[in-house]
């Protein structure tokens, strides 16, 4: 065993959790052998989830492929699959609690008023909550959407793979919605909500999430729910940068390459495989890669370009 603990005595519990907007691609499946192997390395379980709270993003069959092709790579994973789109009542329930505990409010804002007056953007990219109705909602507006309050004050945790995060919630991210104006529930809920429910207590995943780590402690602590420990493994882009999904057209994974593309996979994540390894039976794949994984050799970069060396007759 290449790590033999982890700062949490716990029994590992890890999972990996998709969102079905489209099908498996490189930078997916990046996340899927990782968050696997760390599992498989502490002989810990092993869930899968499919993130499909945005249900208008979801792609009709979209999870069910990609479960297929988790299963054409010989990935095995522990109890039933969770559909998030099947978890209403429970988020519902965390919604109730925050609201009698006051750390959320409504907010009546529309996207093109909160463009108007916030002066600058959030730290994903999106706009920062200027904070208009967190006293109350002004004469004869309706709640569109709820939101929760954040503390102005530095967080830092320790991430397996970054090292130390810091960050401010009030000056990165101002406070943010749980409840969405569609009547959907955000991803911070449901995510928080159901890897508590599941018994997550190590999150292994892309670094393109990390900066919802903090937004999603502080859901932890609101609810009175554990937090797992986290590491965020460098996210794969392509020559221009973007980092590989629908919206970059990354293309579906062909589980027929089987071990080649998961060696490709391993020698990304810092772990390059014997020669022979390419192409091999799948069993003698994962044999090896379990014998060989250690998250202290994953690379730390954000973002690392994928150059793939596979093509369609083999090796390049």
């Amino acid at each position: 065993m290449s790590e033999t603990s982890l700062c949490c005595p716990r029994v590992y519990c890890g999972r990996f959790a998709p969102s079905p907007t489209g099908l498996l691609h490189f930078g997916s499946l990046v996340a899927a052998v990782g968050s696997y192997l760390d599992a498989c390395v502490h002989g810990g379980r092993w869930l899968v989830r499919i993130e499909d709270v945005d249900t208008p993003r979801a792609v009709p069959g979209a999870g069910d492929a990609i479960l297929r092709t988790l299963e054409g790579f010989g990935f095995v994973w522990d109890g039933e699959v969770w559909r998030q789109s099947r978890r209403s009542e429970a988020y519902r329930d965390a919604l109730a609690r925050l609201q009698a505990a006051g750390h959320v409010y409504p907010c009546g804002c529309s996207r093109s008023e909160i463009a108007a007056v916030a002066g600058r953007k959030s730290i994903d990219g999106g706009l920062l909550y200027p904070g208009t109705c967190r006293a109350g909602l002004a004469a004869r507006r309706t709640a569109r959407a709820w939101r929760l309050r954040v503390p102005d004050r530095e967080w830092r945790f320790s991430d397996r793979v970054q090292g130390e995060v810091r960050q401010n919630l009030a000056r990165d991210t101002g406070d943010f919605v749980v409840l969405r104006a569609d009547g959907l529930f955000a991803y911070q809920l449901a995510v928080v909500v159901d890897d508590a429910a599941q018994g997550v207590n190590a999150v292994v995943r892309g670094a393109d999430l990390i900066d919802s780590v903090v937004r999603q402690i502080w859901l932890q602590q609101c609810l009175g729910l554990p937090a797992p420990s986290y590491a965020h493994l460098p996210v794969a882009v392509n020559a221009a940068g973007e980092k590989l999904s629908k919206q970059t057209r990354a293309p579906e994974v062909d589980v027929a390459q089987g071990s080649r593309l998961l060696c490709e996979v391993c020698a990304f994540l810092g772990h390059p495989p014997p020669i022979n390894l390419y192409g091999a039976p799948l069993a003698d794949f994962w044999r090896w890669a379990i014998s060989a994984w250690s998250i202290n050799r994953v690379p730390k970069r954000l973002k690392m370009p994928h150059h793939s060396c596979v093509g369609r007759d083999g090796l390049k």
